[in-house]
């Protein structure tokens, strides 16, 4: 029965010998025969002799080692050509070991060959070769062995020792590498650590050719009843890699997770700086996207309100003769002549009267004493002269045409003899306009009109009309009805207001009015979104309902004339009534002239316009 020489352990067979020698020392007491490594597996320590040794100790001093021939001889004769000094070592149970395995060291070309089979890229041996190498002494490699041999029997020091020496090499500096494994994307920070799992792909390489796993290698190996070891197999979870322990299986997971995590992280920093990146963009795309929007939208409104510098009053009569004179439908001759008639009437400063149609309220007077059966009363302004757009402003001169009309009531009216008798044309109403605010009439809308309106298509509104009749010493009252006050979007209130603001001069007694009453009181100027008219009366039904009589300067002079005829007058007046249901803009507001200032007022008025408030209903 054979007998361990190490721990004096009785086996039953050789292959049980040879199972516990593996098992029992192999793994555990291995020491290196020239530097203080132990503590390590059989082919770690294989691979340390043939990679840090043999170039130093052998081929340096062309020394070889050879073995003795006796199968119970304790010694290691190292003979040099250069000394004739030998080297005892005692290695009992390094000749134990190769009685075990096949694969001890053998002599080639008078060097030591790898002590096992499995073999590294030229990559990892270098990466393992920049380790820091021990002393390699002949006497200190003698005393090691010895020690070694000592502690060998004592199994308990034994594995303290390999443990305590174990923990000092893995906790040496070497673990701050880095080092790849050659054969996949792994990166292991301890050369030991990538050593094993190269030798695990090489283990799986080796059982993929059908070939048996060497005796050296890590595995967990058992006798069976018929003395054949066999080798349990541990595949790896998370690749296709066959380990052959569970340290070995523990170790490689933990590189997989170790490795994953970091590139996860990696990979989740990199998807969440694209993501920053692209939403950057985006947004920058948006904003200048917005931007674009904005200009366009703004040319749109300059162009609408005439504010783009593309020509006024003046540049329009004149383009529009020449497309007259392009399409065959005036000649060069009445062009001239039109163009100087137009140059003269600008240099005067005094409307042409070409738009102008008078004699109109004298016209409706007449008319609803005739044909007035559906009304019970109708009230109707002082005598007003209507102004059409003509070919230098339509489109944007309504606000102006209004004030025209509103100047040629006041014209007739006593109380207003102050102002001048000619109604001004449109570039001097601009020129009117401009001078109010040199006074420092309505600031904020000489801001916005940039103070200037000559030149332009620019429209005006109720508070141009406002600062323009303060600066001429005429009191003016702006009423806002910012909402609607009925059913369906209508302002019955407004009509209330206006019927309140004619019928209050007519009432002069307790005696029932007069079914028709032409009042002294200019006409009331009426803006709303995008156009403007003027109220020259107000008609009540014999329902009590109430609609207004509006002149629009979009009605061409030919149209109004039909009021003068008594055979046409129904159908523009159809045209001039306005109910509740067709006036249903959000806002109205309703310029109306009161009297005349005085120097104090006129000044007053002018400072308190720098925040104008107008007067809201409701």
């Amino acid at each position: 029965m054979p007998v361990c020489d190490i721990c004096c352990e009785e086996l039953p067979s050789e292959a049980e010998m040879k199972t516990h020698l593996l098992l029992s020392h192999m793994e555990n007491t291995m020491a290196c025969p020239f530097c203080s490594l132990s503590g390590v597996s059989y082919d770690e320590l294989s691979f340390h002799i043939n990679t840090e040794h043999i170039d130093k100790d052998c081929q340096d001093t062309n020394a070889t080692v050879v073995d003795s021939g006796q199968k119970n001889s304790n010694r290691w004769i190292v003979q040099s050509p250069t000394s004739t000094k030998t080297s005892n070592v005692n290695v009992k149970n390094m000749d134990k070991v190769s009685q075990a395995s096949p694969q001890l060291p053998s002599q080639v070309n008078g060097m030591a060959t790898p002590i096992t089979g499995t073999s590294l890229s030229q990559g990892t041996s270098t990466s393992l070769k920049s380790s820091p190498p021990a002393a390699a002494t002949a006497s200190g490699a003698v005393k090691q062995v010895r020690n070694t041999q000592t502690s060998s029997n004592n199994p308990s020091r034994k594995r303290e020792d390999g443990r305590k020496s174990k923990q000092k090499r893995l906790s040496s500096p070497i673990k701050e590498g880095c080092f790849q494994c050659p054969m996949c994307s792994l990166v292991c920070k301890d050369c030991f650590i990538l050593q094993e799992h190269v030798e695990l792909h090489l283990q799986d390489q080796d059982t993929a050719k059908g070939a048996c796993p060497e005796v050296g290698t890590s595995t967990h190996a058992y006798s069976t009843s018929n003395g054949r070891s066999d080798v349990m197999r541990f595949e790896c979870p998370m690749c296709s890699l066959s380990c052959s322990s569970s340290s070995s299986l523990q170790e490689h997971v933990e590189l997989h997770l170790e490795f994953g995590s970091a590139s996860a992280a990696g990979h989740s920093s990199e998807d969440l700086t694209l993501a920053r990146r692209l939403q950057e963009e985006e947004k920058q795309k948006w904003r200048e996207a917005e931007t674009r929007r904005e200009a366009e939208d703004f040319k749109k409104l300059q162009k609408q309100f005439g504010l783009d510098n593309s020509g006024g009053y003046r540049k329009q009569i004149e383009r529009n003769m020449e497309r007259a004179v392009s399409r065959g439908q005036m000649v060069p001759a009445d062009f001239h002549r039109k163009k100087a008639e137009m140059l003269e009437s600008l240099a005067s400063g005094v409307d042409d009267g070409r738009s102008r149609t008078s004699g109109l309220i004298g016209a409706l007077y007449r008319y609803y004493q005739r044909d007035a059966s559906d009304c019970a009363h109708v009230w109707l302004c002082a005598e007003t002269d209507h102004y059409s757009a003509s070919e230098g402003d339509k489109g944007w001169g309504c606000g102006y045409r209004n004030f025209q009309m509103l100047l040629s009531s006041l014209h007739r009216l006593e109380q207003y003899n102050l102002l001048p008798d000619s109604v001004p044309s449109i570039p001097r109403v601009q020129t009117l306009i401009e001078e109010a605010w040199g006074q420092g009439a309505d600031p904020q809308g000489a801001s916005h009109f940039n103070h200037r309106l000559r030149g332009t298509r620019a429209w005006i509104g109720a508070t141009e009309i406002y600062a323009v009749l303060t600066s001429l010493s005429v009191k003016a009252r702006i009423v806002d009805f910012h909402k609607p006050t009925g059913p369906g979007d209508t302002h019955p209130r407004m009509l209330e207001w206006v019927k309140k603001y004619f019928s209050h001069s007519a009432i002069r007694s307790t005696r029932l009015p007069p079914k028709v009453v032409q009042t002294t009181l200019p006409p009331i100027y009426l803006q709303h979104h995008g156009h403007s008219r003027s109220i020259i009366g107000v008609e009540q039904k014999v329902n009590g309902s109430l609609c207004l009589l509006l002149f629009d300067p979009g009605c061409a002079p030919g149209e109004m004339r039909k009021v003068l005829s008594q055979d046409t007058a129904a159908t523009i007046v159809r045209r001039m009534r306005k109910y509740p249901g067709s006036l249903k803009h959000r806002q109205y507001q309703v310029v109306t002239v009161e009297g005349l200032l005085t120097p104090e007022e006129k000044q007053s008025r002018i400072l308190n316009s720098r925040t104008l408030c107008a007067e809201k209903i409701p």
